[in-house]
């Protein structure tokens, strides 16, 4: 009489999903793979006993000796080969060197290779951006024109103009500005020119003659006859050289004359369509990124936008208390100073310190020692209005960057692009900044800053009304 038993399985117990680590996954995974090779390992060994157990009562049975085959005479003995019980092995080393390195060093690894995978990146984009500096300049200094001019081509747009009109009056207003204070400094320059040069050769030879009166001068150091033959015979010497720098100097000319065409062509069309074409290149980044990226894209042009303006403004004050100070002085060429004055302060700090330093030496060679100094000191009170004035109240509002940053940049700048990196560092440098801040602002749902003091920006528009 045969008995079925049934067994049934339990059910598997079912536990709560939870997340785990890397760690705890390899350590789980690393115990019943442990389990797994033991449990193999005795089934193996229990059915290596049973084989040896049968073999051993067939052998110790009346028919064995019967059953075995004879050996010749010169046969040798037949060896016993042992059979080993197969094993299984796996090694896991993951477990073991992820507790073997120390968080900190994970972490900094981690962070390194995206650091040098980033830096690369930067380096190749500069690399592709310096083999096309005759471009990217222009338009690059055609943005910051645009970022100062637009709201003077939507306040035209609102009052009823269309938007191309807008733009096409506004560039051209801009270069008949441009032009006119060109003409007007070179009309000064031309006027005083005469004057300067007589006394510019009137401060020399006094320069002259107070070197020639020091002890320790000798007269060979001083003597203009010899200076002007060793002059002559350098220039007899380096024509070849002066040639080559000729050359050099009519390809500079006709880049600039290139480059002046790319800024003026690409300011129109940044101020007759410049949200159609961002929108464009917003295209171009992934859907889910679009909202987050043009939102945090308009927060930096309103930034960018405050800042050059601004710095227009400031740019303006300096070149006019230079101006005052060096029309009271009566230095030669006043007005032209204060224009290399209002052009050097676009680069923060230095600039406009710079380009004043200049109106002393005009000073010193021109009217002497003394008004140079009172020159000097006009320039630095100039200075410390606007480093505690204007660009706290006006800069500040706009941006607010910390002086380490804004010096390094500028240097940077410098290093990268020459004047132009000077001039442009500071501001890509705000726009980076805003935009940076905004990304983490959603991320993080901070509340918005206020904006900019208004108007702030070109508005928002869609590229078919634009």
């Amino acid at each position: 009489m045969f008995i079925a038993i049934a067994t049934v399985e339990a059910p598997a117990p079912v536990f709560p999903a939870r997340e785990e680590g890397p760690v705890e996954l390899g350590k789980r995974l690393r115990t019943r793979l442990t389990s797994r090779e033991k449990q193999v390992a005795a089934e193996e060994q229990a059915e290596l006993d049973d084989d040896l157990a049968a073999d051993g009562e067939a052998k110790s049975g009346p028919q064995a000796a019967a059953a075995a085959p004879r050996r010749g005479l010169f046969e040798p003995e037949p060896i016993a080969i042992p059979v080993l019980p197969a094993q299984v092995q796996i090694t896991s080393t993951g477990p073991e060197s992820d507790e073997a390195v120390p968080k900190a060093l994970k972490i900094a690894a981690a962070w390194a290779w995206r650091i040098f995978l980033v830096a690369g990146l930067i380096y190749f984009v500069g690399l592709i951006l310096g083999l096309l500096s005759e471009v990217v300049i222009p338009v690059a200094v055609a943005i910051l024109l645009a970022a100062m001019l637009k709201p003077v081509a939507n306040q035209l747009h609102r009052w009823g103009l269309p938007r191309g009109p807008s733009a096409a009056v506004t560039l051209l207003g801009g270069i008949a500005l441009i032009a006119g204070v060109l003409t007007l400094i070179i009309n000064s320059i031309v006027g005083q020119a005469g004057e300067l040069g007589m006394q510019v050769v009137s401060g020399f030879n006094q320069l002259l003659e107070w070197l020639r009166s020091l002890p320790w001068i000798n007269e060979s150091w001083v003597n203009v006859d010899e200076w002007g033959t060793r002059i002559q015979q350098f220039l007899v010497d380096s024509q070849s050289t002066i040639a080559a720098y000729a050359g050099d100097i009519g390809t500079q000319v006709g880049h600039f004359v290139a480059g002046v065409a790319i800024c003026l062509f690409s300011l129109f069309y940044f101020l007759f369509d410049g949200r159609g074409i961002f929108t464009f290149l917003l295209k171009l980044m992934p859907r889910g990124a679009h909202h987050r990226a043009d939102a945090a894209s308009l927060r930096g042009w309103q930034s960018l936008s405050a800042y050059v303006r601004a710095t227009v403004l400031v740019a303006l004050v300096d070149a006019i208390g230079v101006l005052i100070v060096a029309l009271i002085l009566r230095v030669p060429l006043a007005p032209a100073l204060a224009a290399l004055v209002f052009l050097g302060a676009f680069v923060p700090l230095v600039g406009a310190f710079v380009s004043g330093f200049v109106a002393v030496l005009v000073a010193l060679v021109a009217l002497g020692p003394v008004q140079a100094l009172i020159m000097l000191a006009g320039i630095i009170a100039v200075m410390q209005v606007e480093g505690h004035i204007l660009q706290p109240f006006l800069l500040g509002r706009a941006v607010h960057l910390h002086p380490l940053a804004v010096l390094l940049a500028i240097a940077m700048g410098i290093v990268i692009a020459g004047i132009v990196g000077a001039l442009v560092a500071v501001p890509i440098l705000a726009f980076v900044k805003t935009f940076v801040q905004e990304l983490y602002r959603q991320s993080h749902q901070v509340p918005p800053p206020p904006p900019p003091d208004p108007p702030a920006a070109e508005p928002i528009e869609d590229a078919a009304t634009a």
